[in-house]
C-alpha cells in the first residue's frame, strides 16, 4: 500500500526545488503565501472522546494511562458506566447522526476563518476516516460509519475555504509504540507499519493545506523519522506547493524546527518574532473537545477572543480558534455564536487583518489599548477597548498634509490633530458605533 502511494505521488511533476531530509534544508523552504494572508483559522478536536465528553480529549490517558489515575474520571466511570466497561466500547455510541458537513462549512465560512483544520487521528489513535492502518478504530469501520475527514473536505472547499489535518504521533495505547517506548525508541515499528503509512496515505487521498503534527514529545524526529516526510511533503507530494507544517515533529523541534511555529499551545510572544507563528487556543478554556458541563463563565467571550485575535495578527501570527463538536455532530450553539460574531466583527474590520503585515511599532496603550497593522503605506489602528475618553492619543504614527483617519465601516473622516512636533496625533471619536466585540479599526493613510 505504501509503495503503492508514493508511485502515485512520484508521477506528479516535479517541484521546482528539491529538499534534503535535514534541518537545514526544509527549513528553508518559503512558507506559501496563502497561509500568512490568510491569518484567521478554526481548529476541530472531534473524535471518541467527544461521547464521554468529560474533563477533556485527554480523557482515556487520565482515566486510564496516568498513575495514580485521576480520580474524578475514575468516578465518572463508576458513577455512569457498568463495571468493565472500556474505552473502546465509547466507540459505537460516536454516532454524528446530525453531521452536516455543508452545514458546518456554512459557519466556518461566516466566522471569517480562511482555513480549517479537522482531527483526523488524535492521541487516542481512532481516525475520523478510513485507515487501513486502524482496522476497526475509525469513523468508518465504527461509530458514524462515514468519512468525516473526506465530507468535511469536500465541504470547505466548495466555500473556497483552505483544509488542513491534525494528526497525533504517538498513539497512548498502541501496543507497537508501547514496545518501541519500552526499547528506549531504538526500534521503529511503529513509526514504521503504523504512523509512516497511514500519514503518507492521508496527504495523498485528501490533500490537505495544513498537516498540523502533535504528539511528537517523547521521542526524537530521527525515531519518528520527520525530516524524510518532509522531504518527501515538500518534494514529491500533491500538496508540495500549498502545503504548510508546524513545528511538532520531534522532542526539542518546537519553536525550532518546521514551517510555521506554534512553539505551545496558547502560545503568545512578548515581542515581535522573526519567524511565522501560529496562536492556538480554544473557546473552552478547559478544554479542546467537547465536554457535557461546560459552563457559560469558562468560555472566552467574544471581546476576548477579538483581542487575542488582534494581538496575534499584530504581532505577525496567525489565529487558529477550536471548538468541540458533540458525539452527534453539532457544534454546540454558543460556539457557533461566537463564531458568527468573530465573523460579523471581521466584515467590518477584516481590512485591517487579512493580507496585513506587522507595522514598525505593534502596540500602544496611552489613553486605550491599541495594536497596530499595515497594508503598504496604510496603518491600522485597532482599539481594544472603548476609550474613556472621546479622543484617542496615538503618540506613534508621524503626520503630514495628507494624514487622513476614517473608522472601518463608516466613510466619514474623522478629525485630528498634531500633538507633538516630531509626530503623533490625536482623533476625535464623537460616537464610536456599539459592537459586541467592543474593537475598533482606525484606517490612518499619509502617516509614517
Amino acid at each position: 500500500m505504501l509503495a503503492a502511494l508514493l508511485l502515485t505521488a512520484a508521477l506528479l511533476p516535479p517541484s521546482a526545488a528539491r529538499y534534503t531530509p535535514d534541518w537545514t534544508s526544509l527549513d528553508s523552504r518559503p512558507l506559501p503565501s496563502w497561509y500568512d494572508e490568510a491569518k484567521v483559522g478554526v481548529f476541530l478536536h472531534w473524535g471518541v472522546f467527544s461521547v464521554p465528553g468529560f474533563q477533556s480529549e485527554w480523557f482515556w490517558w487520565h482515566w486510564q494511562g496516568e498513575q495514580p489515575p485521576d480520580q474524578r474520571c475514575v468516578d465518572y466511570m463508576s458513577q455512569n458506566y457498568p463495571p468493565g466497561f472500556s474505552y473502546p466500547q465509547f466507540a459505537p455510541q460516536f454516532h454524528a447522526q446530525f453531521f452536516n458537513a455543508g452545514d458546518w462549512a456554512d459557519i466556518f465560512n461566516a466566522s471569517g476563518a480562511k482555513y480549517v483544520v479537522l482531527t483526523a487521528k488524535h492521541h487516542e489513535g481512532f481516525t475520523n476516516w478510513q485507515s487501513p492502518e486502524s482496522w476497526n478504530w475509525n469513523s468508518v469501520d465504527t461509530g458514524p460509519h462515514r468519512d468525516l475527514v473526506g465530507e468535511l473536505g469536500e465541504a470547505v472547499r466548495k466555500r473556497s475555504l483552505h483544509y488542513g489535518l491534525y494528526n497525533s504521533l504517538y498513539e497512548w495505547f498502541h501496543p507497537l509504540y508501547l514496545n518501541d517506548k519500552k526499547n528506549g525508541f531504538k526500534t521503529q515499528d511503529f513509526v514504521m507499519h503504523k504512523l509512516l503509512p497511514e500519514l503518507y496515505n492521508m496527504v495523498v487521498r485528501y490533500r490537505p493545506e495544513v498537516i498540523w503534527s502533535d504528539g511528537d514529545w517523547e521521542a526524537p524526529d530521527t525515531y519518528w523519522n520527520s525530516t524524510q516526510f518532509l522531504a518527501w511533503l515538500y518534494n514529491d507530494s500533491p500538496v508540495r506547493d500549498t502545503v504548510v507544517t508546524n513545528d511538532r515533529w520531534g522532542a526539542g523541534c518546537a519553536c525550532k524546527h518546521g514551517g510555521f511555529y506554534n512553539c505551545k499551545d496558547k502560545y503568545t510572544p512578548g515581542q515581535l518574532p522573526q519567524h511565522k507563528w501560529e496562536k492556538c487556543t480554544s473557546v473552552d478554556t478547559f478544554s479542546w473537545g467537547y465536554r457535557r458541563n461546560m459552563k457559560i463563565n469558562e468560555l472566552m467571550t467574544l471581546p476576548s477572543i477579538i483581542a487575542d485575535l488582534v494581538q496575534t495578527v499584530a504581532l505577525g501570527g496567525n489565529y487558529l480558534l477550536n471548538v468541540g463538536p458533540t458525539p452527534d455532530g453539532m457544534i454546540p450553539a454558543v460556539f457557533q455564536e461566537r463564531l458568527r460574531d468573530v465573523g460579523a466583527w471581521l466584515e467590518i474590520n477584516g481590512e485591517a487583518i487579512y493580507g496585513s503585515k506587522p507595522w514598525r511599532v505593534q502596540a500602544e496603550n496611552t489613553t486605550a489599548p491599541v495594536w497596530f497593522t499595515s497594508k503598504g503605506k496604510t496603518v491600522y489602528a485597532i482599539v481594544t477597548a472603548k476609550p474613556p475618553e472621546l479622543t484617542l492619543l496615538l503618540p506613534t504614527p508621524k503626520t503630514s498634509a495628507a494624514t487622513q483617519v476614517t473608522l472601518l465601516g463608516s466613510a466619514e473622516p474623522l478629525h485630528w490633530f498634531p500633538v507633538l512636533p516630531g509626530g503623533g496625533l490625536a482623533v476625535i471619536l464623537s460616537k464610536l458605533p456599539y459592537t459586541p466585540a467592543q474593537a475598533w479599526t482606525l484606517k490612518l493613510e499619509g502617516v509614517q
